[in-house]
């Protein structure tokens, strides 16, 4: 008979029969452990690693273009296929061969509830995965390797609900739960237990966090809160222990958190320029952020980080396009998987 919760000692390992994981015990949860280091390299080069992929973001020529890069390089990114149709405000995730993309808007119809997906270790366009519950745009995505999930945005009006899809399916998403608070833009990271959701607009901008524990359905329950309330986050990222919040429209701090805690967040350094709506994705060691605004304008530049370290983003390359203002970016490597 298992020992009840107030028994077991922080620390303790397990193996979970039902997921087929190794788990840890700390802060009265079970945490799922990285054992594996699969080879992510493409087609017969074993040695690429992982893939971050951008997918679009605006309403303008060009945002329906699919890109990505080799996370673990430097350079300029590398056509992967299209969207279905041009959008922005669209939001996405991923698991370790699929990434999917939802909700957003399309010039001159409105908001969208379509969820598209590829196979990321190949190239090509973008297929129908199934649809939201209801049309949302500024949606923002997290995901473990089995699920991923879809929270706030607005509808038109701004809402608090989480959503999820299994990955490996395809299909309609389903009811999950709600936020603490209802509001669109906001940063979305995850590592294999728990979805967290940081800042966003209300629509005053926000510096609250949520959590989520994945493989469960439920409200979300709060975390702590981010250093500067920001509503221009898209997409963060992490590894399956930390997870980073960056800047915004006028801001250039990088902030992350402990994911088996709970508390706000500590400052991690800087990034190379103060852009809104940019895109970020990782392999585990490396952050990449890619596109946003500066102002008005939108920029094509992309900038890593080391996750394990503390200090400031260095310059990656470029991307295709500028038009990834909010888009969808995942990876199949991330901090969730």
């Amino acid at each position: 008979m298992s020992l009840p919760p107030s028994e077991i000692p922080q620390g303790a390992i397990r193996f979970n029969t039902d997921s087929q994981k190794l788990e840890f015990y700390a802060q009265g949860e079970w945490w799922v452990m990285s054992t594996d280091t699969p080879n992510l390299g493409v087609g017969a080069d074993t040695t690429a690693g992982a893939r971050g992929v951008w997918a679009g973001g605006s309403s303008s020529p060009g945002g329906d273009t699919i890109e990505y890069v080799n996370i673990s390089s430097t350079g300029d990114a590398i056509d992967f296929g299209n969207l279905v149709s041009n959008k922005k405000y669209v939001s996405g995730f991923s698991s370790s061969t699929r990434g999917i993309s939802g909700g957003g808007e399309l010039a001159g119809t409105g908001n969208l509830d379509a969820i598209e997906f590829i196979t990321i270790s190949s190239t090509g366009n973008a297929q129908d995965f199934g649809d939201l519950g209801a049309s949302r745009t500024y949606i923002s995505g997290c995901s473990n390797e089995t699920r991923g999930l879809f929270g706030g945005g607005k509808q038109p009006g701004f809402t608090n609900e989480i959503e999820y899809v299994t990955n490996a399916s395809t299909g309609n998403a389903v009811d999950f739960g709600t936020l603490t608070q209802s509001r669109s833009n906001i940063g979305a990271v995850a590592n294999p237990t728990r979805g967290v959701f940081q800042g966003g607009y209300t629509p005053a901008s926000s510096n609250t966090i949520d959590f989520v524990t994945i493989a469960s359905t439920g409200n979300a329950q709060d975390f702590g809160d981010i250093s500067n309330s920001s509503g221009t986050n898209a997409n963060q990222s992490g590894s399956t222990t930390r997870g980073f919040f960056i800047g915004g429209s006028g801001d250039t701090t990088i902030d992350y958190f402990n994911f088996a805690t709970t508390g706000n967040t500590i400052n991690f350094g800087s990034s190379t320029i103060d852009l809104g709506y940019s895109n970020c994705t990782s392999d585990k060691v490396r952050l990449i952020r890619g596109g946003g605004q500066d102002g008005p304008g939108a920029r094509d530049a992309i900038e890593y980080l080391i996750i394990s370290t503390e200090g400031n983003a260095v310059d990656f390359g470029d991307l295709i396009t500028d038009q990834h203002l909010s888009g969808a970016c995942f990876s199949n490597g991330h901090g969730g998987l």
